[in-house]
């Protein structure tokens, strides 16, 4: 890893620290624009406001770095486009047959895919954006609304385009290091609370508080590097090529890698959302029986409601998974490449062996998104009175971000590796 950095600094890479150094510059901007209140939305963005119950959208206003709470620039952030995202993925099974289409064109498919995601997932955040301001905006105008939803909109588009050229120009993920950056924004917030609540505010004598605090550091401490084994976990099915070579000593085998979490955190965001929907539902009606009926039996911080929420969870991440990785379709490549698995015929025999593979690693998985998810519920109901609703656990974030800075510590790793092959190849010749 060390030696990974040092090479960063040398000449031949000169042009990767300046892909940084856009990288950074636009990250920047992120930060930047996530703290700009819109002029318009001032007025109403009371204390009343900025400590509201978002709902379903705190998910969102997690990975926003919490500007969708004070109405920033970039209160939005990129949240739009994985709606649309996760939209254009499921409109590919067959659905509807032209998305099935594309994406069975392979290059030229996702570039028209990926082309109507970002209109999608602009029209997206209009309509989200002015929802937020017709619910939290109470007391404004129409016109008032259509400006702040205009401005967040905007945003949006700023920010998909900030993250293309990331993505072109940079080290790569830009919509996906822009989430990060803004769950990492948020977390320094997580931990002064934590300070202040477990040893300034009084509630504990000296040793106790230092002593839970240090807990709550630990405690994040293992769930990051939980994170990171989860995320770095596969089974490597091996594969043998028949076409390759024709003798036992020379034979090429490669494997087939199946990740424990293929779903990432899709699951715990599709569970959040249909658990939370029905308590912001209630509580614009205003009915105090059905308010009464939701905190009692749905909110996911009760009994009942938690058992829901895990349920969920499992069978977001079933689906999910088998959507990305359809084993019918990774046989079928395997068998277009001559492709084989040891002793398993190919055809129909491969696709349920993967099939099997896949359901019990998914069950793994699930195990592993259940208790993360689930240890912020509980911390919460621990130490609410002490700390409130603003400081926990989020395991949500950590497994975003850790999963992401993976990622982009392994294309960089690569395109060091791939200019250290080329540069000695030159000084051979």
């Amino acid at each position: 890893m060390f030696k990974g950095i040092t090479q960063l600094f040398s000449k031949e890479n000169k042009d990767l620290r300046k892909r940084i150094y856009l990288t950074l510059f636009c990250l920047g901007i992120f930060c930047l624009g996530t703290t700009i209140t819109i002029p318009w939305a001032k007025p109403w963005t009371t204390d009343i406001i900025k400590t509201l119950d978002l709902g379903f959208l705190e998910i969102f206003n997690l990975m926003s770095g919490g500007g969708l709470k004070t109405f920033a620039i970039f209160g939005l952030g990129v949240s739009p486009y994985i709606t649309a995202s996760i939209i254009t993925q499921l409109l590919q099974m067959d659905i509807i047959p032209y998305f099935k289409e594309l994406k069975d064109q392979g290059y030229v498919g996702r570039q028209k895919i990926n082309k109507i995601t970002r209109y999608l997932g602009i029209l997206i955040g209009f309509f989200q954006a002015y929802v937020v301001c017709y619910f939290y905006l109470r007391g404004a105008d129409v016109m008032t609304m259509l400006k702040v939803s205009l401005v967040m909109t905007a945003g949006t588009a700023f920010c998909l385009w900030m993250g293309d050229e990331i993505t072109n120009k940079g080290i790569g993920n830009g919509q996906s290091l822009l989430i990060m950056a803004g769950i990492l924004q948020s977390m320094p917030a997580v931990f002064t609370g934590a300070f202040r609540g477990f040893i300034l505010s009084g509630s504990y004598t000296n040793w106790v508080g230092i002593l839970l605090f240090c807990i709550f550091v630990i405690v994040y401490i293992l769930i990051i590097v939980g994170v990171i084994w989860i995320q770095l976990a596969e089974r490597r099915i091996p594969i043998q090529y028949a076409n390759r070579s024709t003798t036992a000593y020379g034979a090429q085998a490669s494997f087939l890698p199946l990740k424990i979490n293929a779903a990432g955190v899709i699951p715990v965001i599709f569970a959040s959302i249909l658990t939370t929907i029905p308590a912001t539902i209630v509580g614009l009606t205003k009915k105090q029986a059905a308010i009464n009926f939701v905190n009692k039996y749905i909110v996911y911080t009760t009994p009942t409601g938690f058992i829901i929420y895990i349920i969920l969870i499992f069978a977001f991440s079933y689906f999910y998974t088998f959507l990305v990785m359809n084993p019918e379709e990774m046989s079928k490549n395997l068998n277009e490449r001559g492709g084989y698995i040891p002793g398993v015929r190919p055809g129909a025999d491969t696709s349920n062996y993967i099939s099997k593979s896949l359901g019990k690693l998914t069950f793994a998985g699930s195990i592993f998104l259940v208790i993360l998810a689930g240890i912020p519920v509980i911390f919460s109901l621990i130490f609410k009175n002490t700390l409130g609703s603003s400081v926990s656990l989020g395991g949500t974030g950590i497994l975003i971000v850790v999963g992401v800075a993976i990622e982009t510590y392994k294309q960089m790793e690569s395109s060091l590796i791939s200019r250290s092959y080329k540069a000695r190849q030159k000084r051979l010749r």
